[in-house]
């Protein structure tokens, strides 16, 4: 039985199509500062990369521009019994 595919999320309107334009320091502050808090409330580089129609490298750029320290790779590990 083959997983069901992942949902992939739509760009927010507010991001839509800008990453093709230079950015104004505005539009750039808004972009480090969704993805911070996006990052920190839980959500994947992936995850936040697509709302904001940007790479996963872009969106750790933006991370590190934030100072927000990114999480490991892979799953978390579960506690053990």
């Amino acid at each position: 039985m083959p997983y069901p595919s992942r949902p992939v999320l739509k760009p927010l309107e507010e991001f839509k199509g800008s990453a093709t334009v230079r950015q104004s320091p505005e539009q750039r502050a808004r972009l480090i500062a969704f993805a911070a808090e996006q990052y920190v409330a839980g959500r994947s580089l992936r995850q936040i990369a697509e709302l904001t129609d940007r790479t996963q490298t872009a969106i750790r750029r933006a991370l590190a521009a934030a100072g927000v320290p990114t999480r490991g790779p892979g799953a978390p590990a579960r506690p053990r019994r």
